[in-house]
């Protein structure tokens, strides 16, 4: 699974980058949980124009063209993602902080209730031993770009289909598949996501980087990933 890029940078102050820790241990931000593609907030509506009226008040928030949520409508609720997307960076910053509070007071002055349980992040892994040679066929399959000058990370432009991460090989491995799937859950449901998949059938391959990851397997031995970002506190470990 690919790693999370705001935990490889230090932390700056004010604007500068944060890790996903930084993030969760902010009071206030209760609604909102850190996966794989940035801090996620669901807001239930219960109807389309309730949700609109929720994207309007965000809309106008001051400065919030600096930070361009990305905010997914539907007639149930609302999903706020916060990500910062440069040339030489994707994660969060402290902006974000101060964002996602006010886009949590303006959902309960509203009282639109948050479902942190809601919010999850689908990536797609692909074990490469070439690299350079992969990655252009599938940069020009899908129509997706390079993401933060990364050489091993395809990302939908329009930001609606699921990333791409290309892992590297050392050796062919014949015997497993080569494509799996990454699925970023908050780091308060990983245990019940990961026990709802093996009373469904599935098996636990490896928790060896538990509780930050978990490799799972289907019955044909197809693998996926369970993974978590940056939790305010330690886990228990993988089941």
């Amino acid at each position: 699974m690919a790693r999370y890029v705001g935990n490889m940078i230090e932390e700056k102050n004010r604007t500068g980058h944060i890790r996903p820790r930084r993030f969760h241990e902010t009071a206030g931000l209760e609604d909102w949980r850190v996966v794989g593609e940035g801090a996620c907030a669901y807001f239930r509506t219960g109807s389309f124009a309730a949700g609109a009226q929720l994207v309007r008040a965000i809309s106008e928030l001051p400065g919030v063209v600096d930070d361009h949520p990305d905010v997914d409508l539907r007639r149930e609720g609302v999903t706020v993602r916060l990500i910062a997307l440069t040339d030489d960076y994707y994660g969060l910053t402290e902006r974000h902080i101060d964002l996602a509070g006010q886009i949590s007071a303006i959902a309960r002055s509203l009282a639109l209730p948050a479902d942190p349980s809601a919010v999850q992040t689908v990536q797609v892994t692909v074990d490469a031993l070439s690299g350079a040679d992969v990655v252009p066929f599938w940069r020009a399959l899908l129509g997706y770009r390079d993401r933060a000058k990364s050489d091993e990370d395809l990302v939908d432009p329009g930001g609606r289909g699921a990333p791409f991460y290309f892992q590297r090989m050392d050796a062919p491995r014949p015997r497993r598949n080569r494509v799996h799937i990454d699925v970023w859950v908050p780091y308060d449901q990983a245990e019940a996501r990961i026990a709802a998949a093996l009373a469904a059938g599935g098996r636990l391959v490896s928790d060896a980087d538990a509780p930050s990851n978990w490799v799972l397997a289907d019955p044909e031995g197809n693998e996926a990933c369970v993974g978590v970002a940056g939790p305010p506190e330690p886990l228990t470990g993988g089941r």
